[in-house]
């Protein structure tokens, strides 16, 4: 889930990495001590920018570089201490490299951060056993999050990720105007039944957390899962990083369910409360994706990326998903019968 300060933000629609040449990349490495060996690899990345780099003196590297006016570098900074204090705790993340003591670098204008190439395949998580372990990582990763609180990185609301972000493409070029009526009733209803299911499900404890915790986002090495990208990290309720390694058919639902949460509770107990909430995220996970598609459409990497956001065939698609996602916060979850 990206989030940023406001998905609307008329700078974030220009090309804020049109200067980074490879040989920028290369300067930005060598201004920190890197020598390269001229392999260089650009990541599938749309948010910022990840490129591997191999250099004789430190090995095969990553290097990530920061969408420019996103994050403050008080909130990068936040980003990284809790990297590394989850990587301080022998727990599988990829956390940032120090140089001179710093982890947030800068290069022509840019600020950058390096980190060492995690040797790891892309996750099989339907493979037996891969979610007990992926829910028994994660029951640490948030035992470290609660013991303290982030002061600037934002948290989960459903202001920030549903509202904003619908007023956000109500205003886009990208919506027709036949659709902005439609959408705009889809959404405002949907996102009133997120309201009223979080208000029925009650408090729940907000702390750290990874915050965009998808598939694309763990490798696997013979240890487990490694997360990586904590760029959305986030104060939020826990469920937030288990519910979206869960999909498919009510059945295969409910299994993956089990498997995640008995691997979950070997080391923290979730509050039964947080389970109500797995819809209402998956609605505001729905709304906040397409607004943020539309914020970033001005960078060549979106259109590229995805092609099919601008046909009528996707927003009635789209529609319907909001009107059907309506229907399932009407549902029982899955602790019920």
């Amino acid at each position: 889930m990206k989030t940023d300060t406001g998905p609307g933000d008329p700078e974030l629609a220009d090309r804020p990495f049109a200067g980074l040449s490879p040989d920028a990349v290369i300067d930005a490495a060598e201004s920190v001590g890197i020598e390269s060996d001229g392999r260089l690899f650009a990541l599938n990345s749309y948010e910022n920018r990840v490129y591997q780099l191999g250099s004789e003196s430190h090995g095969t590297l990553v290097l990530k570089f920061y969408r420019p006016r996103r994050w403050s570098e008080r909130q990068i900074l936040e980003e990284h201490a809790f990297a590394l204090e989850l990587a301080a705790a022998e727990l599988p993340v990829a956390a940032p490299l120090l140089f001179s003591g710093q982890s947030l670098l800068r290069h022509g204008g840019m600020m950058f951060a390096v980190f060492a190439r995690a040797a790891a395949r892309p996750a099989e998580l339907d493979a037996p056993g891969a979610l007990q372990v992926t829910g028994r990582t994660l029951a640490r990763i948030h035992a470290v999050g609660a013991r303290a609180r982030f002061a600037a990185r934002p948290a989960l609301s459903t202001e920030r990720l549903g509202w904003a972000a619908r007023d956000s493409l109500l205003g886009s070029r990208l919506l027709e105007a036949s659709l902005a009526d439609k959408y705009a009733e889809a959404s405002g209803r949907l996102l009133e039944a997120v309201e009223t299911a979080m208000e029925e499900a009650g408090p729940v404890s907000m702390i750290r957390i990874h915050g965009d915790c998808h598939a694309g986002n763990i490798l696997w090495n013979e240890q487990g899962p490694v997360f990586v990208d904590l760029d959305d990290c986030m104060s939020g309720p826990r469920i937030q990083d288990l519910w979206m390694f869960i999909s498919g058919s009510p059945d295969e639902r409910r299994r993956q369910w089990d498997d995640l949460i008995e691997g979950y509770g070997q080391f923290q107990d979730l509050d039964p409360a947080e389970i109500h909430l797995i819809e209402p995220l998956r609605a505001l996970r729905m709304v906040h994706h397409a607004a943020w598609i539309a914020a970033r459409w001005g960078d060549p990497a979106f259109p590229r990326a995805f092609p099919w956001f601008t046909s009528p065939r996707f927003w009635q698609e789209h529609l319907s998903d909001l009107w059907q996602q309506y229907d399932a916060l009407g549902q029982p979850p899955m602790s019920e019968p």
